[in-house]
């Protein structure tokens, strides 16, 4: 049966952190962020209006060591959301894929609603951080996504000499081609796009 009304709140508590997200997969980019780290707030910002997703993240990590947990943990928590939204996959494309440039930074991202988590992240930063923020952490995000999502990503920065551009078009092909792969095909109608008959 498809899933129509596609949305899903989850919650995550650990001794770490406390991550609460609220995700509308046919929505019209409205967010709502607040998790004490402004720059991957940016970046989820990118996500949702370009993916066309409704999302509201609240959260408290322990800041005070460092972002690595909060960040990890909004990952696995946003990918739980996915999961839970996109219900049983009946009538979706199933792939989506952009390329995203901004300025001299070039990104592309592969993804496959397939059932099997897999990252393959290749995203060479020039510098450690973007203001505060460290850039090998958007490596642990997309982990902590797939993992619990249960999804095929290959994340390319393909060319950038700025980490911020870098970043912002990451982020954005990965909302553009979250769009694609959760986008109804009606030629599908109530079917599962695989030869398996599951995903």
């Amino acid at each position: 049966m498809m899933n129509t009304e596609r949305t899903a709140t989850i919650s995550r508590q650990t001794r770490e952190t406390a991550i609460e997200v609220e995700l509308n997969l046919d929505g019209s980019g409205r967010c709502e962020l607040e998790l004490g780290l402004p720059f991957l707030e940016h970046m989820l910002e990118q996500v949702a209006r370009h993916g066309l997703v409704d999302l509201t993240i609240r959260g408290r990590g322990d800041l005070e060591i460092d972002a690595h947990h909060t960040v990890e943990d909004t990952g696995i928590t946003l990918g739980q959301a996915f999961a839970t939204a996109l219900g049983d996959k009946r009538g979706i494309r199933r792939y989506g894929h952009a390329y995203v440039p901004l300025d001299e930074a070039l990104s592309r991202v592969v993804m496959d609603c397939s059932g099997r988590p897999e990252l393959v992240f290749e995203v060479p930063f020039p510098r450690a951080r973007v203001g505060e923020f460290e850039t090998d952490l958007f490596r642990e995000f997309f982990q902590g996504f797939v993992n619990h999502a249960l999804v095929t990503l290959h994340v390319d920065c393909l060319r950038g000499r700025n980490s911020h551009h870098i970043a912002e078009t990451v982020f954005k092909a990965f909302g553009r081609a979250l769009r694609l792969a959760v986008e109804r095909d009606p030629r599908l109608g109530d079917e599962l796009p695989s030869t398996k008959g599951a995903l």
